[in-house]
Order: C-alpha cells, then structure tokens, then sequence
C-alpha cells in the first residue's frame, strides 16, 4: 500500500475525511423519544423507516438490516434462492469494496472480475460485454463507485441485450441520480449502506430496494430467520396453505434457510431524522465535489460523472501521476492535519481473498487507481474556503 499505513498521523486531523452527519438536534430527538420508553427492536418504526425511505427513492419495497454489506448479503441470497438463475455466475467490479464480492465467494458463485471504467470507474462497459459474451453470466454486479453514478443508460442497453439480473450497490452514492432517477433505483435490487460518515447515517445499517414482490418477500424472509412474520398477511397465508402447516407452528416456521440480519427501531428512529436532512446533506456533498474539481481536475486524474447525473460522493477520489508523487501529497495532507487513504480499496483484484482463490485480476485503470489514488475530505461540514485549502496543500505538494 506504498506505505501510507506507516506515514498516518497521531495527531487529530484538523479536516476529518469523514463527518458523523448524526448532530446534536437528532441526539436530543433521541433521547426524547427514549424517555417515552419505546419498543427498541425491530417494529412499527422499522416499517415506518422502510415506507418513507421508498417513497424517498421511488421503490415499491425495502428491507432495512443491519449494514450495507448485509444489504449485499442478503441482495446475493435472495437472487441464488428465488429459482431465477441459468447459471451461478456473476461479473463483479474491479473497484469497490470486499463486500461487494464476498457474498458471491461464500455463496458458491462463480465470480468474474471486470476492468473499471475510465470515466466513472464503475463496471467498463467495453470489457463488461466482452465477459457477457464469453461467459453468459446470468448476475452482474454495479457499484456506483464513490457516489459518482454510472453510466446507466448504457448498462440498461446491455442488460436488455443480454437478460442478466442487475444487482445495484450504490452503499456510497445515496442521493446521486442518473438522468433525474436516483441511483439505486434501476437494478433489480439495489444496496444501501448508513454507516457512520457516508451520506446518512444509523450507526450501523443498511438498506435492500427492489420494485420485485417476489425479491422482496426473500429479503423479508432472509433478513429474520427465514420465517414469514414480516410478509403481508395474504403472502403468509398462501406459505402455510401451500406447506400444509398447522396454525400453532406457523409463526415460527422456517422457509428458507435465513439469517438474523434485522436492525432496531432505534436506528430505525435516528434513520427517520436523517432521511429529513438527506437532500441538503447531499446537495451539500455535491456542491464540495464541484469546487473540488474546479480547482483541481487540471492536474490529476478524476472521475468524470455522466452527463445529467448528479454526484453525492462520500469523499473526492483524486489519482496522482505516479506512486511517488501520492506518497508526497498523502505525507503533506497528514503533516498538514487533513485525513486521507488510499482510494477506496483499489483494484480487489490484488487483494489476497480474490488472489489466493483466482491468481491476480490485473487491469490496467483499476491498477492505476490501486497504486495511485487517495481520498480528500467531502461532507456537509466543510466550507468553501475549507476545500481552497486543503486543495492548495495539494497542488504544493503535487
């Protein structure tokens, strides 16, 4: 990792590269909602969470869960167990993150690793068919990279061309749209993730999106054990009538073979207040990202958002000329209290889980971005004169 593990600071960064969007206004909505002595595990406020964030996204249904990487978990489940597959196969990103790819691997899929998009650096959509042709695989996995959306019209050319089932992961893109559609609303199911500093936040949580019955009745099933308590009374019904089970067992009766993956009414509630402020956070992300590159994207390699999309990135992703020259500038944003890292997890193609199990997935943009590319800071809390200065800290040292 060129040794940006070893130059991290001590000190307290005076720019965090992340910025708990939890504020004191929803602590003090907690704790007064606390004093009321409510339900904290899953319930009436989980639904409640469920029904406004589809509304917000423009979905039919929504499962929330405990993180994003257990959205990807559960998206992968759903997809193996719904009878809808030719083949295991699936065609995973280059550049993303582990759990992105780690479901496919645990799961029993066959991955297929793709080369990044020169642009956006989502799935390259030249190599990305190149693999559909070869392999007809019946799966493929998006990742709207760093909140930076993808170039959907295309991809939707492709899937209508090839018939593949699209699982979306936009964990780090909630609030970017595509032509007027926010991301995550065009895969067959689409991931979310509210972990501290992205753009909202439960603490811990996640979200699956998906305009399916069928996909949502797994999810809701997958997500708690397996069992129907959550589905709709008709859904629940038909599953006893159909299994010829008794009245007394059929809360707790099995289906599929499903996990514990629920979150609570309290991040439910804390998720609520989020969703109020989501848009200006976001708009506010935006805007950072915008003087980001107004100042910078003369002197490195950025990603390029589609034409009439709308980025809401979780940080600025910034590809330096060589390893050397990232070395610098990552030493001259620590010495000068700014956070950073390596951007993203660069290509998962070099990392040991994908080697040890399928040799090196080595692409030429994705290695660069591995090699090269670090993060600055993005989130509502910064001014403008905040990026003047950390982007002046980075020409200097560039």
């Amino acid at each position: 990792m060129d040794g940006l593990s070893s130059i991290q600071s001590t000190l307290n960064p005076r720019w965090c590269l992340a910025y708990d969007t939890i504020d004191r206004h929803d602590i003090d909505r907690l704790i007064e909602w606390l004093r009321t002595y409510p339900r904290l595990t899953k319930g009436a406020v989980t639904l409640d969470f469920e029904s406004r964030w589809s509304r917000w996204l423009s979905r039919s249904y929504s499962a929330h869960c405990n993180s994003g990487s257990s959205a990807n978990l559960l998206m992968y489940y759903a997809l193996l167990v719904s009878g809808r597959l030719r083949n295991k196969k699936v065609i995973v990103p280059s550049v993303g993150w582990v759990t992105s790819i780690a479901p496919a691997i645990q799961f029993g899929f066959e991955p297929i690793m793709c080369e990044a998009d020169p642009e956006t650096f989502g799935l390259d959509l030249n190599h990305l068919e190149a693999l559909l042709k070869q392999h007809q695989a019946q799966a493929v996995m998006l990742v709207h990279v760093l909140g930076v959306p993808h170039k959907m019209r295309e991809m939707q050319v492709l899937k209508d061309r090839y018939g593949f089932i699209l699982m979306e992961d936009a964990c780090a893109a909630i609030g970017a749209s595509y032509e007027g559609r926010k991301v995550g609303s065009f895969g067959d199911l689409a991931s979310f993730s509210f972990y501290f500093g992205h753009q909202m936040s439960t603490v811990e949580g996640g979200m699956v999106s998906t305009d399916d019955k069928a996909f949502s009745d797994l999810l809701l099933m997958l997500r708690s054990h397996g069992w129907s308590k959550d589905l709709d009374p008709a859904t629940h019904r038909d599953l006893v009538t159909r299994h010829l089970i008794d009245d007394f067992h059929s809360p707790f009766v099995f289906y599929e073979p499903g996990f514990n993956l629920r979150s609570t009414d309290l991040n439910a509630f804390i998720g609520i207040g989020q969703l109020e402020k989501l848009d200006w956070m976001t708009e506010q992300r935006r805007l950072n990202h915008a003087r980001y590159l107004d100042r910078l994207r003369e002197y490195f390699y950025v990603q390029q958002a589609p034409p009439g999309s709308q980025v809401a990135s979780i940080s600025v992703g910034l590809v330096a000329d060589s390893r050397e020259q990232r070395r610098r500038i990552v030493q001259s944003l620590v010495q000068h209290g700014i956070e950073t890292r390596i951007f993203s997890a660069g290509n998962l193609g070099l990392h040991p889980f994908w080697t040890s199990r399928y040799g090196t997935a080595s692409f030429p943009v994705a290695d660069r971005i591995h090699h090269c590319g670090f993060f600055l800071p993005n989130h509502a809390g910064l001014t403008a004169e905040d990026i003047e200065a950390i982007s002046q800290v980075v020409l200097e040292a560039a």
